[in-house]
């Protein structure tokens, strides 16, 4: 067993998970998977906007590549002085291809380029796919102690009252699967906390449908929520130097303000128990879903949770109602800095916007 530095949380947490009843009742509000991560589009103009440098403080600016790693030799963002450093995406099944045995080389050595050209580096680790990948150990999957390691995650087509298939996510709620992502989090915390900036959790958004047919066995909404809580823990023990984000976007069960059950706002709590930060993987001001949610969870946290968002796939064609056009940089960055009072922005690689809006605005920043 892997001991904690600080886990009677985590124990209380795991035990009181392994006590609760599965539930086959369908998920009241089945949280949609809000991420646009995964969207497609034809690529849109990028619209560029000026910067008066000192105007905004706030947020440290990280470039996501998500798999793409080898984009960290990339001399425009290597030589822009306002990026931070690189958050770089790991899969926990390439980094324990089997059982005990972990792979961190790459990690490792993507750390240490990245220390080279005096940039930092903040890992996400993903333990959900919104595809057919399978992102969690092959072990997991073949032996019954941990249930299939995984699920099939369904999102829910209101239009035409139908489960459509939305990728595999970990079981999150089994104390078996939970205890093992525990390992792999001391695993790579013995390696590297302390020298990464830190380490995102996946999302908490999933859904299983309204059917028993699409649900998993063992699951539960109150078990899925005990879960996260207990992944937060161990997350938070093994990397006590490093900081820690949940990417706490939405929660099965529920829809902010109708439907409150108290599972998200929980998730917020605990993160703020635990000395863990909080965020999302979209930085959307001008959505609903996200204004009742995430942000409005960001804005109420104490000042010493740290919160990050994300921009990803499709964020910046969201139009701005005030202009009737795309959302520029520089609008998501005020609102990161003036209202939510983020301490980081994690900017994703959508072309044009990367090369024509992100990098020409952040470097205005550090000019």
């Amino acid at each position: 067993m892997w001991t904690c530095r600080s886990s009677r949380a985590f124990v209380v947490l795991l035990a009181a998970l392994a006590s609760l009843p599965a539930c086959n009742r369908g998920d009241a509000s089945p949280a949609p998977n809000a991420s646009a991560e995964r969207a497609a589009s034809d690529a849109p103009r990028a619209q560029t906007a000026s910067v008066v440098p000192s105007e905004i403080a706030g947020p440290q600016h990280f470039i996501f590549f998500n798999l793409d790693r080898e984009r960290i030799r990339e001399a425009n963002f290597l030589d822009n002085p306002a990026v931070v450093g690189a958050q770089l995406k790991y899969t926990w099944r390439e980094l324990e291809p089997e059982r005990d045995r972990y792979q961190l080389q790459t990690l490792v050595d993507d750390l240490a380029f990245l220390e080279s050209h005096g940039k930092r580096l903040f890992v996400q680790l993903q333990d959900l796919s919104f595809d057919e990948r399978l992102n969690v150990p092959e072990y997991l999957v073949n032996d019954a102690e941990f249930h299939g390691g995984a699920n099939r995650k369904y999102s829910y087509d209101e239009e035409r009252d139908v489960a459509e298939f939305d990728g595999w996510v970990a079981r999150r709620w089994d104390p078996a699967v939970i205890d093992r992502l525990g390992r792999l989090f001391h695993a790579i915390g013995e390696q590297v906390d302390g020298r990464i900036e830190g380490i995102t959790l996946a999302e908490t958004s999933i859904g299983f449908g309204r059917s028993d047919e699409t649900r998993p066995a063992g699951y539960s909404l109150d078990a899925y929520a005990a879960g996260i809580k207990a992944i937060m823990s161990a997350a938070g023990d093994a990397f006590p130097r490093s900081e820690v984000i949940q990417y706490a976007n939405f929660m099965p069960g529920e829809w902010l303000p109708w439907e409150d059950k108290g599972y998200l706002r929980g998730v917020y709590q605990h993160a703020a128990e635990a000395g863990v930060g909080v965020g999302g993987p979209d930085l959307m001001p001008f959505r609903k879903g996200q204004q009742n949610h995430c942000q409005k969870l960001i804005r109420e946290r104490s000042s010493d949770t740290v919160a990050g968002l994300a921009v990803q796939w499709g964020n910046l064609e969201e139009i701005d109602p005030a202009t009737g056009e795309p959302v520029t940089v520089e609008r998501l960055h005020r609102f990161a800095a003036d209202e939510l009072r983020l301490e980081y922005i994690f900017w994703g690689t959508q072309e044009p916007f990367y090369s024509e809006a992100i990098l020409p605005y952040l470097g205005q920043l550090g000019a």
